[in-house]
């Protein structure tokens, strides 16, 4: 890259799977010494680690990812991370060589490939119903003059309607279909949802489902494992006001965290499986947005403990980009990063008996 522009450009790209592997690989640049990791989050991130590597002094190849588990990254609510080209996230195999990554992209609005060609529609000529139909239209007018009176009362009257009133509520657009591939396979039959598995290369594999994680948990949470299994989140909008639901006792929108459309019910579920959560923001005020969110949110305040701190991300994205939901805002993608997991409860167990003296 010979150009500032190409390398923010390529940047914008690298993003979003550079920040997954420097979150964690053990050579992060979030350590204990810098304040950026906690102690709860170092216990974590060591036994993701575990899996992630060999043992020291052991070669980084492929070889060695015979018999270890597959490490599993869940990004939830994916959109345009969802459309990026497989080799972009290929980049992870290289950051971990002897690890057999699966990436799960879910969200409503995860790109799917595009279906087979279909094959062309026969011509009007030699449809006959096409041609008697365009014949009944052309003798219509003129057999029936009254018709045409009748029309022009139903006209008149659609147009004295007033208008509905529509909220502009601004709905993020679903990313265009995305190349299928060789090995493209649709995963309907096994998830339930719409969906597709392409397993890329012998050390990465993606699924694509197109539904909410409250619809898909249920096949997952049995099978969820601290040491192989992480959630991640890239600007997911916890601070922002819901679209759909509405507080009961104020009349107030719900912040999408609380709200059981949207993160309301997820988050729990996240936490009950002790697994961690990283979390992106575009900007210094959507981090504080997101964090001050987590305290007001049911089942959210108070049971969780913080893996990594509220801070910049160095493998944000260095392009400017103008917000969606606002012309006036700029952004970075993944410009802050932050992590929680569930709370853990140490159990401190009594002897039944004692023995004075």
């Amino acid at each position: 890259m010979d150009t500032e522009r190409s390398r923010r450009h390529a940047s914008k790209l690298l993003s979003f799977p550079i920040t997954i592997g420097s979150t964690i690989h053990q050579h992060s640049g979030l350590t204990l010494s810098n304040q950026r990791l906690t102690p709860e989050g170092s216990r974590s991130l060591s036994a993701l680690r575990s899996t992630l590597h060999v043992a020291p002094g052991a070669p980084e190849t492929a070889e060695a990812a015979v018999g270890k588990p597959q490490v599993r990254v869940f990004i939830l609510g994916a959109r345009a991370e969802s459309s990026l080209p497989p080799h972009v996230w290929e980049q992870l195999t290289m950051l971990f060589p002897s690890t057999h990554m699966h990436l799960f992209f879910i969200g409503p609005q995860v790109s799917l490939p595009r279906d087979a060609p279909a094959t062309a529609a026969p011509s009007t000529a030699s449809n006959p119903t096409l041609d008697t139909s365009s014949d009944a239209t052309s003798t219509s007018p003129t057999s029936s003059p009254s018709s045409n009176e009748a029309k022009r009362e139903m006209s008149t009257e659609v147009t004295e309607k007033t208008p509905e009133y529509t909220p502009n509520v601004y709905q993020p657009p679903t990313p265009a279909p995305i190349e299928r591939l060789k090995r493209t396979r649709s995963s309907i039959e096994r998830y339930g949802v719409p969906s597709y598995t392409v397993p890329y290369t012998p050390q990465l594999t993606i699924t694509g489902l197109q539904a909410n994680y409250a619809d898909v948990h249920a096949q997952f949470h049995h099978t969820l494992d601290p040491y192989s299994d992480l959630f991640f989140m890239f600007c997911p909008g916890f601070g922002f006001p819901s679209p759909d639901s509405v507080s009961e006792e104020t009349g107030e929108p719900l912040l999408q965290i609380s709200s059981p459309t949207e993160w309301g019910p997820v988050m729990p579920m996240l936490l009950a499986s002790k697994c961690p959560i990283f979390v992106t923001g575009f900007s210094p005020t959507d981090v504080e947005r997101d964090v001050r969110s987590l305290s007001t949110a049911p089942d959210v305040a108070g049971e969780f403990e913080w893996v990594i701190t509220p801070g910049p991300n160095a493998f944000g994205s260095e392009k400017w980009e103008v917000a969606d939901f606002d012309p006036r805002v700029m952004v970075k993608a993944n410009w802050g990063i932050w992590g929680i997991r569930g709370k853990s409860r140490d159990i401190q167990e009594r002897s039944r008996f004692s023995f004075s003296l």
